[in-house]
C-alpha cells in the first residue's frame, strides 16, 4: 500500500513540475508540438 502510494506520489509531482513549466494546456501543447518538429527535422537530415 505504501509503496503504491509513493508510486503515486511522483506521478503527480512529476506531473505538475511538467505543467507548471509552460503555465497552460495550450502552453503544453504548443511544447509538444514544438519538440515533434525537433524530432522530425532531427531525423530529416
Amino acid at each position: 500500500m505504501m509503496n503504491r502510494l509513493m508510486k503515486l506520489f511522483f506521478v503527480l509531482l512529476f506531473s505538475s513540475a511538467l505543467l507548471s513549466g509552460c503555465n497552460t494546456f495550450r502552453g503544453f501543447g504548443e511544447d509538444v508540438q514544438h519538440l515533434g518538429h525537433s524530432i522530425s527535422h532531427a531525423a530529416s537530415k
